[in-house]
């Protein structure tokens, strides 16, 4: 790190120290969060442990009943997971690219994501994992598609394996126990690379429609709003007519997304914007609604105004106030619905990966959370299912999750660490 670079991580470590003690005790969580006032970061909290990875036989923590072993390891920043009908699992290696550092507040803040191994050289790649024998641990490794931009989000349907890839997705064929995809791949859709970089993918439940997610640019269109055009959004193709276009909005950064199987409704995890506090605004699991308005970036948790942005008085009027606070600055990317018996002791809901904070005065996330639903509803607090990716004195990180997935035995769940280079599974003991 420079010393232009370091000045400013050491005003933002004196930031971080001071706000510490205006910071809110509890979290932002649940159908009807406390979500203190605005507070404007002149400078903006800059705080994210080191990447440390796991030692040999330290594993995260787990929920009591539930064990914890590595499905796959020696990965290169594992992000997103898919698993396929015959059980291989497929894994998404990519990281975020680093843009040119305009400010010092740029430098600082790319010095310290390298510090956590959260941007770098990507590995633009798919590998496939196979646990032949059924034991829980893959033994079988293939690179399934290499020599993408920024691969993320996977989903098949009808034959045709799809790849979200940050400037679009493409679309392979695909036979059931393929273990490489040939070919350039078809493109169907162009997004706008950079900013928030992932595209996550979910098939709709009959197979005819493909969700995308879309993150915004920026915090809150600092590089106006014509940049932001087709961002922050869900997309929605049709698979048929090849006809793509935008399904809900003002979604800042929505990341993994599935479908409440009672209802058939779409939910999604957002990030929200940074700058206004530990706990100000949370970060969210919703429903999405067809063409649904969800604030970003002139209004938050309904029409609580952000008057940073130069406001759009009709947005703010219909925009929606989304289902269940998750807390602040968490980074929840990682969703799946998760059926009861899948793991003893927790019924049906939805599982989250929380990536964790690098905006807040005392770290948050860095976990893997499971919110109870009832009747295609939240219902109740969520309850920690995996944690200890994160050192007691919040120096280091050895390991961040992300994606999430049942794994195809229907009695286990699998998670990315893209810090700790490993999928994890978590089963009964």
């Amino acid at each position: 790190m420079d010393f232009l670079a370091k000045a400013t991580a050491l005003v933002g470590g004196t930031m971080v120290a001071l706000r510490r003690f205006g910071a809110p005790r509890t979290q932002a969580v649940g159908l009807v969060p406390a979500i203190p006032p605005a507070r404007r970061q002149g400078i903006m909290t800059l705080k994210m442990p080191s990447a440390k990875g796991w030692a040999p036989g330290h594993v995260p923590d787990a929920a009591p009943g539930l064990a914890v072993n590595a499905f796959a390891s020696n990965l290169d920043h594992p992000r997103w997971i898919e698993v396929l009908p015959n059980g291989d699992v497929l894994v998404a290696e990519a990281k975020e690219q680093p843009g040119p550092a305009r400010t010092l507040m740029d430098r600082a803040a790319q010095a310290t994501m390298r510090r956590a191994h959260a941007i770098g050289t990507s590995a633009n790649r798919v590998t496939l994992w196979r646990d032949g024998d059924g034991d829980g641990v893959a033994e079988i490794r293939e690179v399934f598609v290499e020599g993408q931009n920024q691969p993320f989000g996977m989903a098949l349907a009808g034959g045709t394996f799809y790849l979200g890839n940050t400037d679009g997705i493409v679309a392979f064929p695909y036979q059931e126990g393929q273990t490489r995809l040939t070919g350039p791949g078809r493109r169907l859709v162009d997004f706008k690379p950079g900013g928030h970089w992932t595209r996550s993918l979910l098939a709709s439940p009959d197979g005819t429609r493909l969700y995308a997610g879309v993150g915004s640019l920026s915090n809150i269109g600092d590089k106006g709003m014509e940049a932001e055009d087709g961002r922050a959004a869900i997309w929605e193709l049709d698979l048929a007519s090849g006809q793509a276009r935008v399904f809900a909005s003002g979604l800042r950064n929505a990341v993994g997304m599935a479908w409440e199987p009672a209802t058939n409704v779409l939910w999604t995890v957002v990030n929200e914007r940074d700058g206004l506090g530990d706990e100000t605004p949370p970060d969210y699991l919703t429903s999405v609604q067809e063409g649904g308005f969800y604030g970003w970036p002139y209004c938050y948790w309904g029409q609580t105004v952000d008057d940073r942005v130069e406001q759009r008085p009709d947005l703010v009027a219909r925009a929606i106030t989304p289902d269940y606070a998750l807390g602040g600055h968490t980074a929840s990317l990682g969703l799946c619905w998760m059926p009861a018996g899948t793991l003893p002791g927790f019924g049906e809901g939805m599982v989250i990966g929380q990536h964790g904070s690098w905006n807040r005065s005392t770290l948050s996330g860095y976990r893997v959370v499971f919110v109870p639903f009832d009747k295609g509803r939240p219902a109740g607090p969520p309850r920690d299912l995996l944690w200890g990716f994160l050192s007691d004195d919040e120096r280091h990180a050895f390991g961040r999750p992300v994606g999430v997935a049942v794994g195809a035995d229907g009695r286990s769940l699998l998670v990315a660490d893209d810090v700790g280079n490993v999928v994890w599974r978590v089963s009964g003991t």
